[in-house]
């Protein structure tokens, strides 16, 4: 799911822009989007699932911390937590809440591209937030791209993950566009050229033959960026806490959190209800990005669920040795069609040439208002699916192309997934104020140790209270697993021993002056005025 937030927006843009789909947002950004439904689309990243995709430990009366969701968001703060505690010899006992399977989010229903917004909307953040925090904001998204590598690799799990390296195009056919994206471009890469070295244009001819695209392209610009199996990456990884922490991690799926009592003089904890009975905890991390506010009700409004949909396709017959060598990903840039985003899958043994296309915003007859704060993943728009099915010999050309791969083939697999838009296209992480909870939280006197440890070994924990890593409209691969490695110094309250201030942009952090100031017109406004 998701691109760029700048070509989010477009695509946003193009369906808001009448009354009728300006109010209609007003409403349904206000409604709640429930729980995750059972029997969703099935995505390709998921077969064959995971050994331990239906994992269900058994749920304790109490935990140190609970992380509600099961993605990239929750596993980067339950990795983060459990080894650091260990490696300073103190045991903090988390627990994972996951409604359905494991990794059954918008985390195992993406694209699988991690191709951070650059130069596309560097001008407008630092129009917004200054150089300095626009300078952050970018390196901030482009770390992930080593980060999730390193994190594969120190898991053992390079392999599976396909976590790599790849070169990504933004491919324009209206040259009006090409020439903004272009000046753009050359912008940040004046004021940022360090992260700029990888970029190039490429004009025209030399853009058709290089990608093997279409012949009405008009150029590319292209650059380093990443690419992983997210399924692979994050079940592998919730799957090596439980070897090494079986005494501290667990993993519930099947196990929703369906309420949250606030603390009580006859009971001084949070006290989270499942359909398996209640567990108390201190500190609340919700980590369900698109149903955040199901939990969080003033969030309503803040967080906006968005149903995106997604396929796995085989490559045409003729297409080239290096178009198909899985190490290259594409946004198509087209006046007519919006924006598609592709990433290639490595051949055997990890995969096999599959191209994973996503996008079609604006395809399903109804300006994009049927996805808008939807967040059923049991169906997909059929107009969109029709639309990502055929659509590709169109990118690279009919020649190019050639015949499908064989009957039936050409749209190997669709699904949809539920992206959480965030009202001022920033992601909200941090501690959430009791104002924007409505629950107060529990006092430090009844979280100061642990229950077997009493009078023995302190928690190494900040002050009790509910926290959020989420909204990261449709950008959760460069900015998810970052923010909940954030989240987790605040919670341990290493901050400054983490040294927060030099890498993590405070722009994300939930405020309650931010959430008063973010709402559905204030994102209508900022989608209006975007060039």
């Amino acid at each position: 799911m998701g691109n760029t937030l700048s070509l989010f927006r477009l695509a946003l843009k193009e369906f808001i822009d009448n009354l009728r789909v300006y109010q209609a947002l007003q409403a349904k950004a206000l409604a709640s989007p429930g729980f995750p439904r059972p029997n969703s689309t099935l995505p390709y990243w998921t077969v064959p699932p995971s050994p331990i995709a239906h994992h269900i430990s058994e749920l304790p009366d109490y935990a140190d911390v609970v992380i509600i969701g099961s993605g990239i968001t929750g596993t980067s703060v339950a990795r983060a937590l459990l080894d650091r505690c260990q490696k300073e010899g103190r045991r903090v006992k988390v627990v994972m809440l996951e409604a359905r399977e494991a990794c059954s989010g918008a985390t195992g229903r993406n694209g699988g591209h991690m191709t951070p917004p650059l130069y596309h909307d560097y001008l407008s953040l630092k129009q917004e937030f200054g150089e300095a925090m626009a300078h952050k904001i970018i390196r901030f998204r482009l770390a992930h791209i080593d980060e999730m590598r390193r994190i594969a690799e120190k898991e053992g799990i390079l392999a599976e993950s396909q976590a790599r390296h790849v070169e990504t195009a933004d491919v324009y056919f209206k040259q009006e566009m090409f020439d903004k994206a272009k000046a753009k471009m050359e912008q940040w890469a004046k004021e940022m050229s360090l992260e700029a070295a990888t970029h190039r244009v490429y004009e025209g001819r030399e853009a058709i033959e290089t990608f093997n695209l279409a012949s009405d392209t008009v150029g590319c610009i292209a650059c380093t960026a990443g690419a992983m199996h997210p399924y692979r990456l994050v079940t592998g990884v919730l799957e090596r806490l439980l070897e090494r922490h079986s005494e501290s991690f667990s993993l519930c799926t099947q196990t929703p959190c369906t309420s949250i009592s606030a603390p009580s003089s006859s009971s001084p904890h949070y006290v989270l209800s499942t359909p398996r009975g209640t567990i108390s905890t201190s500190h609340i991390i919700h980590a369900t990005n698109g149903w955040a506010s199901t939990l969080l009700e003033p969030m309503r409004g803040k967080i906006i669920p968005f149903r995106g949909t997604m396929s796995a396709q085989r490559p045409g017959r003729t297409l080239t040795p290096k178009a198909l060598s899985g190490q290259r990903s594409f946004v198509f840039y087209s006046a007519k069609l919006g924006y598609d985003y592709l990433t290639q899958l490595p051949g055997p043994p990890t995969g096999s040439y599959e191209l994973m296309l996503g996008g079609g915003f604006a395809q399903d007859g109804e300006q994009g208002l049927e996805a808008l704060a939807n967040a059923d993943d049991t169906v997909y728009d059929r107009t969109v699916g029709a639309h990502l099915s055929g659509v590709l010999p169109r990118y690279f050309g009919e020649d190019n192309w050639g015949a499908e791969s064989g009957p039936g083939e050409n749209g190997e697999s669709l699904w949809s997934g539920v992206l959480g838009i965030s009202a001022d296209m920033r992601p909200w992480v941090g501690r959430v104020p009791t104002s924007v909870s409505g629950r107060p939280e529990p006092s430090r006197a009844t979280s100061d140790v642990t229950e077997e440890e009493k009078g023995d070994v302190l928690r190494p924990l900040a002050a009790p209270g509910e926290w959020i890593a989420a909204g990261y409209s449709g950008e959760g691969m460069v900015h998810a697993w970052m923010c909940g490695k954030a989240l987790a110094a605040m919670v341990l309250n290493r901050e400054v021993d983490d040294g927060l201030a030099g890498w993590f942009p405070d722009a994300m952090r939930i405020n309650e002056k931010r959430w008063k100031k973010a709402s559905p017109e204030g994102l209508l406004e900022m989608l209006s005025n975007d060039e």
